[in-house]
């Protein structure tokens, strides 16, 4: 359910669908037991009291997943700007990308769509190597005193 109400589609990959498939096998290997029948694909599958409850603290289970996965301290929001970024990095058309992450608008969706100094660095190194005629991975621009030099 998106925030706004509206139907969102999503396709996952492989990538994607053999872990969920592996919790959707926890849940049911919890819900054996009986009076454990659950329609969350994330309960709370251990403790005394609310094994098969729906997690109701978001903050909570994000922060604990967050520090399980070794990068504490990233808010949600970070990986939707990374998606953004990643999407525009590959050339998904932006009318797919706001489609994929549910911006309404293309001035909203630009909000996460953050450039940054490494982004500036591979444009610069993809006009230079185009405007020469040729495609090399062994240029590199520095930057010296504000100015991107060929190096």
């Amino acid at each position: 359910m998106t925030k706004n109400g509206d139907a969102r589609v999503v396709y996952l990959t492989p990538d994607l669908t053999t872990p969920l498939a592996a919790q959707g096998e926890r849940v049911e290997g919890m819900q054996k037991a009986p009076g454990r029948i659950t329609p969350w694909l994330f309960p709370y599958l251990s403790g005394k009291t609310r094994v098969g409850e729906r997690r109701r603290e978001f903050r909570k289970a994000w922060s604990a997943a967050c520090t399980a996965a070794g990068v504490t301290g990233m808010l949600r929001h970070d990986f939707r700007r990374t998606a953004v970024r990643n999407m525009e990095r590959h050339g998904v058309p932006r009318s797919v990308a706001t489609k994929l992450t549910g911006h309404k608008t293309e001035a909203v969706f630009r909000r996460y769509a953050i450039v940054s100094d490494a982004d500036l660095r591979e444009a610069a190194l993809r006009l230079t190597d185009t405007s020469r005629g040729h495609v090399s991975g062994t240029s590199r621009v520095v930057a010296v005193d504000g100015r991107a030099l060929r190096g």
